[in-house]
């Protein structure tokens, strides 16, 4: 049997639904979700094993008209990982009108398809009637030459199969990349200080989540317990008046996050976590070069 093995890549303006498909695809969640645009921060390889095909899908952050230092960088990342694919994935919702976001992003792609092929996604599907789903689709049609155009959802599951053939289909012949069962090449601290923003990015005011990162000072055994883990964290805010709402009244806001982070840190992990998190004021971190350096960007 031909084995193909080989990168792809999601890219679409923030909150596409890139994060949930690539999570639907890989069948477990390797990258956090949120209703807010710009989740993602990092690209998050997910790992699809086949008999026939290893799938290495690359979540990248949404592309945007940078406001920030980080928002520039985070831009470099996409351009950065479309060079290094063998297949891209355009995706744009199916109940929202194609944009001049998409449309920029198409006129990107452009320069690419040549060398690379580029396969619409209509993501979203279960969020839109079936005329709505065949509109996005003709008019996609009009601002890119895809080599395929698809209908999905990553909610029901909806032609995700499909998709991941037509994506497996163009990748080279070759050999395992990963080995059996790995799901993700992130490290585990990486994904633990993700797990905890993405809990500190629910219910927040819409002009925080941007302001809001994560680090992980350290992860260790607990000490006279074989079954925890004790995870030091710190949460990383702009403002004091930010720190405030991220605490809540009495902190209140503050135990629902660590509450929320740590069960899906347990679930990483498999094993009881004791999570210490404390919040910090970094003054304008995502303009500040120094800063964005400390906190991995």
């Amino acid at each position: 049997m031909t084995h193909r093995s080989g990168f792809a890549c999601f890219v679409g303006r923030p909150n596409a639904g890139k994060s949930t498909l690539t999570n639907a695809l890989v069948g477990t969640k390797v990258a956090i979700t949120s209703s807010k645009p710009q989740t993602t921060r990092h690209a998050i390889r997910g790992i699809v094993h086949r008999e026939d095909a290893q799938l290495v899908i690359v979540d990248t952050p949404g592309l945007h008209r940078p406001r920030t230092l980080l928002g520039e960088r985070l831009n470099d990342l996409v351009y950065s990982t479309w060079s290094e694919v063998d297949v891209v994935g355009f995706c744009v919702p199916a109940n929202e009108k194609i944009g001049p976001g998409d449309k920029f992003i198409a006129g990107e792609l452009r320069k690419i398809a040549k060398r690379t092929p580029v396969i619409g996604v209509v993501t979203k599907t279960d969020l839109a009637s079936q005329q709505q789903v065949a509109e996005q689709l003709l008019a996609l049609q009009e601002v890119l030459d895809f080599a395929e155009l698809v209908p999905v959802s990553a909610v029901d599951g909806f032609q995700v199969k499909t998709l991941e053939d037509l994506l497996v289909a163009r990748l080279p012949e070759g050999p395992q990349l990963y080995p059996d069962g790995e799901l993700t090449d992130e490290p585990e601290q990486t994904l633990v200080a993700e797990l905890i923003r993405e809990a500190a990015l629910e219910g927040v005011r819409d002009e925080l989540p941007h302001s809001i990162a994560v680090t992980v000072e350290e992860m260790l055994p607990h000490e006279g317990r074989d079954d925890m883990i004790d995870v030091h964290a710190f949460l990383y805010v702009e403002r004091p008046s930010q720190k405030g709402i991220i605490l809540g009244h009495k902190g209140e806001r503050l135990r629902k996050v660590g509450s929320e982070a740590r069960r899906h840190i347990e679930a990483l992990l498999g094993s009881k976590v004791y999570l210490d998190l404390h919040i910090k004021v970094a003054k304008e971190w995502q303009r500040d070069p120094k800063q964005l350096r400390r906190l991995g960007f």
